[in-house]
């Protein structure tokens, strides 16, 4: 499968983005799900080199965010993905609405508490954006506090970037369609019920409106350092293998190999092992 490709925020629109394609890849469901498998042994390699380095001095750590409408497929990217690395390297933070402490400080105040350590894999399901998509489409704040935040989510990217942490954005892009379909799925079966949040109507009249906050927000914050991708996420089975494989090129990119400490005699410390 070809790596999938950054949004050009010059160029990229969501309209002419097909939610039900599967760019970069020819295959069908079956050889999609046996390749997520396959790649999912490097992925854990990969995760425990980043840990191990860290042990060792590194700073080195890597942020997934995954933004999307309801049932777009967030938890099955954790599942499906995130969940075939060692839990013991993996933090995840999902961003509801803000507490009434969150209320009291700076909007990126919370997000800086869920940072992943180094050695980590941190996943935001739902983050920062939030306060530039939600906020913009219900007019949460002004027009002009809403613009100011896009260059302060700009900066804090940059920063946190600097700091060793590379960051991935993923926006799962599903049809207003298919997103009919997955609603009336949990209606209609009561072992999904629980998810149903009859909130989803409402948010779902403002489809138009959130494209356009998705757009604008690409537009605005899609950087070479902070890249935002755009996957397709009508079949899940490919959402999933193109969010694994965004995950395992920004680990190839890292350089991670196994630290050697210093200082020991690997010789003798066999022969003592053997010795007792």
């Amino acid at each position: 499968m070809e790596a999938p490709t950054p949004a050009d925020p010059s160029t990229f629109s969501i309209a002419a983005v097909e939610p039900a394609s599967t760019p970069g890849f020819e295959g069908d469901k079956a050889a999609g799900e046996a390749l997520l498998k396959t790649e999912r042994k490097e992925l854990g390699d990969l995760q425990e080199k980043l840990w191990a380095e860290s042990r060792f001095g590194g700073r080195k750590r890597v942020l997934l965010v995954v933004q999307a409408m309801d049932t777009a497929g967030k938890g099955g990217i954790l599942r499906h993905v995130i969940g075939g690395v060692d839990p013991q390297g993996i933090s995840i933070a999902a961003f509801k609405k803000p507490t009434d402490e969150e209320l009291k400080h700076h909007f990126l105040w919370r997000v800086e508490q869920r940072l992943p350590e180094p050695g980590m894999i941190g996943v935001f399901d739902r983050s920062h954006y939030e306060d530039v998509l939600i906020g913009r489409v219900r007019k949460l704040a002004p027009e002009d506090e809403i613009e100011r935040r896009y260059d302060e989510i700009a900066e804090f990217e940059r920063r946190i970037v600097d700091d060793g942490v590379t960051l991935r954005k993923v926006m799962l892009h599903i049809s207003q369609d298919e997103q009919k379909e997955r609603l009336l799925e949990r209606i209609d079966r009561p072992d999904k019920h629980w998810k149903y949040n009859p909130g989803d109507l409402e948010e779902r009249a403002l489809w138009q409106d959130y494209q356009t906050a998705y757009q604008v927000a690409i537009e605005r914050t899609s950087t070479d350092a902070a890249p935002w991708f755009v996957v397709p996420a009508d079949r899940k089975w490919y959402a999933r293998l193109a969010v694994q494989r965004i995950l395992l090129e920004a680990l190839r990119g890292l350089d991670l190999a196994w630290p050697e400490p210093e200082g020991v005699d690997w010789d003798r410390e066999r022969q003592a092992l053997l010795a007792t």
